[in-house]
């Protein structure tokens, strides 16, 4: 007998027909034995249009009275799968986090899970219950509902079977496990058995959207294994597990990108102690997050032009607020750029492995694909690229490192 978390995301759950699917594939885990827990996002676009509801009340509202609204999506489910459970003849009970209780701090909105007390959860279970809990949400310091931020579901689960000691958590989402690539880019990526805490992790934090990175950290830390799998085809997915799990390990297990990149370079900036921190203090504050930075120092030794990435979404920011430094700072040209991707080679065999680096400019090289950024670090490599050349990139790094399937 195992213990196991079912997390079922907003696509498993989207629909009555699918709901009633779900509880078949919960009831085929209880009828073997083990002892089940589900975690369950809100029906699909459920959570858009609280979100929408209360930006219609207030564009600038209280977040916890955001929090409120948004965590209603996954109380329906809650109570839907424990209705579709009990019609097929499975002991099931609805928990939100305030119930279990799912311990968070107080950054409502995108709060984090402080603890998990599993000790009623486990008492339901050893009765043969299935505990049906709410994801993506838990209960703040003053005992107000605080969701844990888009994609908050993955992390609750993983939390929740860290909590209970669960044997494996499963994901059940719209894709069959994780691939080399992406597959509506690359036709011949290949879906993976296994992969590492710390591939999947890099690969989750460089653009690859098969599991939120909040959760891939928390499996990593409390070291549960972890399985992506399909909510629409029976056949086995990707184990997510400790290195030492893997005994043959590829140099490069994935291939990814994020297109939610942008660029930005500061021209005849002043070459001085302090112009670093003149920059990237206000981004900062404001919580722009900055990825790589590239400086090149002018033969002189005068000035310097400085290169650095940032989200998309953050671009128009992120030049306002430079702009309000202009005179303190002595740029003499901001030129902002949206039109560039990030791409990278993942892999816990590059430890071991030399000629990565290399292998990877040489590729796009061939392909006339010119590089601006380099980030590197034990298992990764990454470039920054023009965006037209995205998907020729992936392509090509993915038949440069043999993970072609046949």
């Amino acid at each position: 007998m195992a213990r196991l978390v079912m997390k079922f995301g907003g696509t498993s759950v989207g629909s009555p027909e699918r709901i009633k699917n779900v509880a078949q594939k919960v009831k085929r885990e209880v009828e073997a034995g083990n002892q089940v827990a589900v975690v369950v996002s809100a029906m699909s676009g459920e959570t858009n249009r609280l979100v929408d509801l209360c930006k219609q009340i207030d564009p600038v509202h209280d977040q916890r009275e955001y929090d409120v609204v948004v965590a209603a999506g996954e109380q329906v489910t809650t109570g839907l799968l424990s209705m579709a459970l009990q019609s097929v003849g499975v002991k099931a009970r609805s928990w939100q986090g305030w119930q279990v209780p799912i311990r968070t701090d107080g950054m409502h909105g995108k709060a984090r899970i402080d603890s998990i007390d599993g000790s009623a959860l486990i008492a339901a279970m050893e009765k043969g219950e299935v505990s049906v809990v709410a994801g993506f949400q838990g209960v703040g310091p003053e005992d107000r509902i605080a969701t844990l931020g888009r994609g908050g579901s993955d992390t609750s689960a993983v939390a929740l079977a860290a909590a209970l000691k669960a044997d494996r958590c499963d994901i059940y989402t719209d894709v069959d496990g994780v691939y080399t690539a992406d597959p509506r880019i690359v036709k011949k990526a290949r879906k993976l058995d296994r992969i590492t805490y710390e591939e999947m992790l890099e690969l989750a934090s460089l653009g690859a959207k098969v599991l939120q990175t909040r959760s891939v950290e928390m499996a990593m830390n409390h070291r549960v294994r972890t399985q992506v799998l399909s909510s629409f085809a029976d056949q086995p997915g990707t184990l997510v597990v400790d290195e030492d799990e893997i005994v043959e390990k590829q140099i490069v297990s994935g291939v990814t990108y994020s297109a939610d990149e942008a660029k930005i370079t500061l021209v005849g900036v002043a070459d001085r102690p302090g112009i670093a921190a003149g920059i990237f203090g206000p981004l900062s504050d404001a919580g722009i997050n900055v990825d790589m930075i590239v400086q090149n120092i002018s033969e002189d030794g005068k000035q310097t032009d400085m290169t650095f990435t940032l989200g998309r979404s953050d671009l128009d920011r992120a030049v306002a607020l430079l702009q309000k430094q202009e005179k303190s700072l002595g740029w003499k040209r901001l030129v902002p750029d949206r039109n560039v991707t990030k791409v990278s080679v993942v892999g816990v065999g590059m430890r071991s492995h030399a000629g990565v680096a290399h292998t990877m400019f040489k590729a796009l090289a061939d392909k006339g694909i010119n590089i601006q950024a380099i980030t590197t670090s034990e298992i990764k490599v990454s470039v920054l690229i023009a965006a037209d050349y995205n998907e020729l990139a992936v392509r090509t790094l993915h038949t440069a490192f043999g993970l072609d399937a046949e």
